[in-house]
């Protein structure tokens, strides 16, 4: 798996949960560089912590954010406010609240830039932050 834990701290502004150094999110089933037809299904993996449901407060768990078509996680106009304040949720930032580990997108054809970020129970960054490589994949 081409994905790889990019650590960081991040700012103490919101109440940061913590995360094991050894913690990985990578994409199951992609690889950066994949060319797919739509609908994609996109598997969520983790190591070194758990999937639990936002809102739930318990030690080394968080659940999924996938970062869709926009400046790596960090980076960009929002990118101040993500690692500080949590991660909004729009057309580029999809949330995963319930603990889900799949998704299936109905992307255009084109290019699409993916990447996973893990958020704790009120959708706020690790520290470090647990977050994947940037993949981006063609859809024919």
């Amino acid at each position: 798996m081409a994905a790889t834990l990019l650590a960081f701290s991040v700012p103490a502004v919101a109440q940061q949960s913590a995360a094991p150094p050894e913690a990985q999110v990578y994409f199951a089933n992609l690889e950066d560089g994949a060319s797919v037809t739509s609908p994609v299904t996109v598997l969520f993996g983790l190591s070194g912590m758990g999937v639990a449901p936002a809102g739930t407060e318990k030690d080394n768990t968080g659940h999924h954010h996938l970062l869709l078509n926009r400046p790596p996680f960090g980076q960009g106009e929002d990118g101040a406010d993500e690692l500080m304040n949590g991660l909004p949720a729009d057309e580029n930032h999809m949330h995963f609240g319930g603990g889900q580990t799949e998704v299936t997108l109905d992307l255009p054809p084109g290019t699409h830039t993916l990447q996973l970020v893990l958020g704790d129970m009120g959708h706020v960054p690790h520290n470090p932050a647990v977050v994947s490589d940037v993949i981006t994949i063609t859809v024919e």
